[in-house]
């Protein structure tokens, strides 16, 4: 009787093949010429990146030299730059990426740069659905309970306003024709045409500040983030009015929201 010989994938990997997962030194250190380039140092000498690296010239030269000839590099005038090529080792990973994944990624660290709760929301009919959630480890402001699924009438948020902005007249039109409104505070617009005038204001400027609307005590900005062939997105930043005021909020928190919409338009970008 013979024995069966053929290799398989199932079990457990043999004792001498598991002692073989080590670091591949050379593999590591392609990588780190891969890092050596950046905005700032987008053209690099061999030199250069021997110096960056710590590698001996031979080796550096060896390296680039193989990302030449792979398409990931080129030289001109004895400096190498990366290729677009570059970007299909990235692609991998943004591939395997959901959009709600890629939102809560950035939104965590706009949260944690700037120290207050970030979110994210589509308009459905006459709502914001929030699609991602990152909560400042500061003490919690809202007494309205917002988690992923939640769901917010439009006019009462800086997103929705924000999205909003971004129907067509006919949609908007329709949107304060139908919706129901309701004061929530002392400073809520619920009039239809001054909602009006308040959103094609948004869509001029291309961002939203709410100053103590949905609650008192609570301001936020928001901005839009618009993808390929998909519905915006709406991204914004809560912030207590005790800590701050609407003017304070648009000189120190909207431009770090705009960067973080910019950031993520292009990641998704990049996955179409």
């Amino acid at each position: 009787m013979s024995q069966n010989t053929q290799e398989t994938d199932s079990g457990p990997e043999p004792a001498e093949d598991q002692a073989q997962l080590a670091y591949v030194t050379a593999f590591g250190r392609g990588l780190a010429v891969i890092r050596t380039f950046s905005r700032s140092r987008p053209s690099l000498t061999i030199a250069e990146v021997a110096r960056e690296t710590g590698l001996n010239r031979s080796t550096a030269r060896r390296f680039l030299h193989t990302l030449e000839i792979d398409g990931y590099a080129r030289c001109e005038n004895g400096r190498y730059t990366l290729s677009p090529s570059i970007l299909e080792l990235g692609y991998s990973y943004l591939s395997t990426m959901s959009v709600d994944s890629i939102f809560q990624v950035q939104l965590h660290d706009l949260a944690e740069t700037l120290h207050e709760s970030c979110s994210a929301g589509v308009l459905d009919n006459h709502d914001v659905v929030f699609v991602a959630r990152a909560r400042t480890s500061f003490p919690r402001i809202m007494t309205l309970a917002l988690s992923v699924g939640s769901r917010v009438p439009a006019y009462l948020t800086a997103i929705g306003r924000v999205l909003l902005a971004e129907l067509d007249d006919e949609g908007l039109d329709a949107y304060l024709r139908t919706a129901a409104f309701q004061r929530e505070t002392e400073r809520t617009i619920t009039d239809p045409g001054q909602l009006r005038e308040v959103v094609m204001g948004v869509r001029d400027r291309g961002y939203c500040l709410m100053d103590q609307e949905i609650e008192v005590g609570v301001c936020a900005v928001s901005v839009p983030v618009r993808q390929p062939n998909r519905p915006t997105i709406g991204i914004s930043v809560a912030v207590h009015a005790s800590r701050t005021s609407v003017e304070a909020i648009e000189r120190d928190y909207l431009p770090a929201l705009l960067e973080t919409a910019a950031g993520i338009e292009h990641v998704l970008t990049l996955r179409n």
